[in-house]
């Protein structure tokens, strides 16, 4: 893994122990697929981030300071997974702001999980989400809840597990957002209580080819198909949710097809 630390407009080689994003999990973050050296929906990732920092309260790096080292860092890479991270900064110790901040961003460079090949293979998750509004929708560095998630299983046949709120409603996966055909519509979650509002979410309901709903877990269960997406992986066909099965469906390939048009760095091989 490749990474950059950025403060004050200079690249650092170390994040501070004070930092608040270590200590608090005070920031946002940002995960790209990079196809050929260029990072995909850097537009709709940016604005997602700007929405979270303006959320929490976090003072703005300046874009093409980000982008330029970014871009860099990405340069010689055909694929790859770039995540950028942006924290309050330095602060004292306890919860209050420093009265000036200093935001710290930190740019990392992995590689793209390979496409699970037929579908996924999907189980239900124990571990519950709580219910925030002040949280919900933004990709803040809390991820606890997901983590717990992920912590149910080993299965290496099992490659991920849905979430659902207090209230039994179905929000997401540990690592995507979920879509679900019934009666001849495709929806999604809502993310106004919580859940994040993926990139890849809003483009498909931007484009009109979803719309979102409250969802129960019978109504998932027993769905017409399914599909989950991330930034980093675009649309992927569900085959199994416990001892449910799913065909490969028509209609999930032309969404792949439709996102592989609009942003030819979720290209695949049919």
């Amino acid at each position: 893994m490749n990474a950059k630390v950025l403060r004050e407009g200079r690249v650092r080689l170390w994040l501070e122990p004070e930092d608040r994003g270590l200590a608090y999990g005070d920031g946002v973050f940002e995960t790209l697929r990079v196809c050929g050296g260029v990072p995909a929906m850097w537009r709709e990732h940016w604005a997602r981030l700007c929405i979270g920092a303006t959320r929490l309260g976090i003072a703005l790096p300046e874009e093409a300071l980000v982008r330029c080292e970014a871009e860099s860092l990405v340069a010689d890479r055909a694929l790859a997974a770039l995540k950028i991270i942006l924290t309050r900064g330095v602060g004292l110790r306890g919860y209050a702001a420093p009265e000036v901040e200093n935001p710290t961003v930190v740019l990392t460079c992995s590689d793209v999980p390979a496409l699970p090949e037929p579908g996924l293979v999907l189980r239900w998750c124990k571990t519950r989400m709580a219910v925030q509004p002040l949280l919900a929708g933004i990709k803040h560095l809390n991820r606890l809840e997901q983590v717990l998630a992920r912590a149910e299983w080993n299965d290496p046949g099992i490659h991920d597990g849905i979430l659902c709120d207090r209230e039994d409603r179905v929000v997401c996966t540990t690592s995507a957002n979920l879509f679900a055909r019934i009666e001849g519509r495709w929806l999604t979650p809502t993310v106004a209580n919580c859940g994040v509002a993926g990139t890849i979410r809003g483009w498909l309901l931007a484009q009109g080819a979803a719309v979102e709903a409250e969802l129960s877990q019978a109504q998932v269960s027993h769905a017409e198909v399914l599909f989950a997406c991330n930034a980093l992986r675009g649309i992927l066909p569900v085959r199994r949710l416990g001892q449910h099965d799913w065909p490969a469906h028509p209609e999930v390939l032309a969404l792949r097809r439709r996102l592989a048009d609009a942003h030819p760095a979720y290209a695949f091989q049919e």
